[in-house]
């Protein structure tokens, strides 16, 4: 699966965009790994790779918004 692809299924399940779950953690003061995966796997329903894919966004959104467009070029290119 491609990041893209978690960040879409993300979406899809919740209604939010990174950008949410982003704020959201900043809000609550979380950083570090282990306390965000906690966080993101027991408060927001999310399984242990969407929730790995989403912390990337939280900790990396330069990274994690180039990654996402590679993947769409990927896939165009596929087509």
């Amino acid at each position: 699966m491609t990041y893209k692809a978690y960040i879409d299924n993300i979406r899809t399940k919740t209604g939010k965009d990174p950008e949410y779950f982003q704020a959201l953690a900043r809000e609550k003061g979380l950083v570090k790994h282990a306390e965000l995966l906690a966080w993101l796997k027991s408060d927001c329903g999310l399984g242990h790779g969407h929730a790995n894919a989403m912390i990337l966004y939280i900790q990396n959104p330069e990274l994690a918004r180039r990654k996402m467009r590679d993947d769409a070029k990927k896939e165009k290119t596929e087509r």
